[in-house]
């Protein structure tokens, strides 16, 4: 049986792939501009740390290929890993105690009583204070002999305290300050979290008479979680990278007691002017930023979010 096609048909298939074609083109034209921005902002610069990692540039010197040598060294510098520790160390503070101060002043904030908007207002300032003024201003009630903090401890009996000069306190002084300030993001992340809870499993929950304790963990906190998780990932990678505070109140010091991967870096690259080396210790930085978010993030992934 002879077959019987339709020309117009055939035609207007032709056209329509023609337009898709065309339109496709024509999403390259407005994509363009977007493409180069990101190349030149984020790809090329990528590029070129990689490219000095593996070289033994300084300023004031040619560039010269070294290969793996900068790595080679940086795997064997005890002072890289004593900074790899101090940050570890920090960031392990500075995460932990604000999601638990941040969900606790989440779960007071989320229930009612007079002059709340008033306390949350005042709770959250610390956040959008410039990071440099506030670590300017806890140098200064820092001081051991002038600070606010160890008159206030005098007064209350207690002997007065190093704070940042003793080596021994000078990170947990330091976790102190970051807590102050983002503790209140947890508490908005949180927050939010807890305004979007279903009801139900609450309802259900009075009518079985559980009480508030075994409400916050059968019911509240598996259905947080999700929340928690992204605060703790947030807060986690901005620990990593924390610099400001930490070298306006203690430049690492004393000595090198309180030295993160960022100030390390920072004496690398503009102290001592080894930007081969410096860029080494970009890449491995990044790549364990990378890994520890990833991590977090595959955890929230596989997690069941449902109320026990």
């Amino acid at each position: 049986m002879a077959t019987v096609t339709n020309p117009g048909l055939s035609a207007t298939t032709a056209v329509r792939k023609r337009k898709e074609i065309d339109r496709r083109q024509r999403y390259w034209v407005f994509a363009l501009p977007a493409v180069v921005l990101i190349s030149a902002i984020i790809v090329f610069p990528w590029l070129f740390t990689l490219a000095m990692s593996v070289s033994s540039w300084k300023v004031g010197e040619s560039w010269a290929f070294a290969g793996v040598e900068n790595y080679r060294l940086l795997a064997k510098d005890p002072r890289f890993q004593q900074a790899l520790w101090h940050t570890l160390y920090f960031t392990a503070l500075a995460t932990v105690i604000p999601i638990v101060l941040g969900t606790a002043a989440a779960l007071i904030f989320e229930r009612e009583f007079p002059l709340r908007g008033l306390f949350r207002t005042i709770f959250i300032m610390p956040m959008m204070a410039t990071p440099v003024a506030i670590a300017l201003v806890w140098t200064m009630m820092f001081h051991p002999q002038l600070g606010v903090l160890n008159y206030l401890l005098v007064q209350m009996g207690i002997p007065a305290q190093a704070w940042v000069f003793n080596p021994n306190t000078v990170i947990p002084t330091l976790v102190l300050v970051e807590v102050w300030q983002w503790t209140p993001l947890v508490m908005l992340i949180v927050l939010g979290g807890l305004a979007s809870l279903p009801q139900e499993p609450y309802e259900a929950a009075r009518i079985d008479g559980a009480n508030a304790f075994h409400t916050f963990r059968h019911i509240t906190f598996p259905l947080l979680w999700p929340y928690i998780l992204v605060a703790a990932v947030i807060r986690i990678v901005d620990a990593l990278k924390a610099f400001d505070t930490i070298f306006v109140i203690s430049s690492g010091g004393p000595g090198t007691a309180s030295e993160t991967i960022n100030l390390f870096l920072y004496m690398q690259a503009f102290a001592f002017y080894n930007i081969g080396y410096a860029a080494a210790i970009v890449v491995v930085f990044f790549a364990i930023i990378v890994a520890i978010s990833l991590g977090l993030l595959y955890i929230r992934k596989t997690t069941r979010w449902n109320a026990k």
